[in-house]
């Protein structure tokens, strides 16, 4: 082929190449990513935290990452409310509120030069291509959640939906943690 054609067949089999490359790429990254482990939310934009409000009143939130499920982040936020509830001397605790919500998170590629046309012109040979401009979004949820609880000492009354004893808790949902790998 001389310096000044073009092949159709070549102009696809670099574009097929590259979108093959970018598609095995976003496969390896999507495995990698992990579900939030069950950690303090330090440093970084995942896990709980906790703050107190008034006396025997707390506010606990766990914010998962876009591959936690939402039901993961519940049962990690009721987890953190026995865990403190224990840590504060109680025996149960009462949610008062409690609310989860997904949050949406639009990225884009920003594009990559991609798709081809063949335009004609009249004589042989003077035929040419332009480059498209190809442009990907996508979204990523995550679910982050939040209760105020209140914090009590002496058996959890059996006639309120909204306590829940702390050690049955810890019993029931510590075999279902994931906690961070050590490095």
């Amino acid at each position: 082929m001389s310096a000044g054609t073009f092949s159709p067949a070549a102009g696809r089999t670099g574009t097929a190449t590259k979108l093959a490359l970018v598609a095995g790429l976003a496969l390896l990254v999507a495995a990698c990513a992990q579900p939030t482990p069950y950690k303090p939310r330090l440093d970084s934009s995942t896990g709980f935290s906790e703050q107190q409000i008034d006396g025997n009143r707390f506010r606990v939130t766990f914010y998962g990452n876009d591959v936690t499920p939402r039901e993961t982040v519940e049962n990690y936020l009721l987890y953190r409310a026995a865990e403190l509830t224990l840590q504060r001397d109680g025996d149960h605790f009462v949610l008062v509120e409690k609310d989860v919500e997904r949050v949406t998170d639009y990225y884009s590629n920003g594009g990559w030069p991609g798709g081809y046309s063949i335009y004609g012109g009249r004589w042989p040979g003077s035929y040419g291509y332009g480059m498209g401009w190809n442009s990907n979004t996508y979204a990523q949820n995550r679910y982050q959640a939040y209760a105020d609880i209140l914090i009590f000492k002496g058996k959890t009354p059996k006639d309120d939906p909204k306590s829940f004893d702390a050690r049955t808790v810890i019993q029931q949902l510590g075999p279902t943690l994931r906690y961070p790998q050590p490095r």
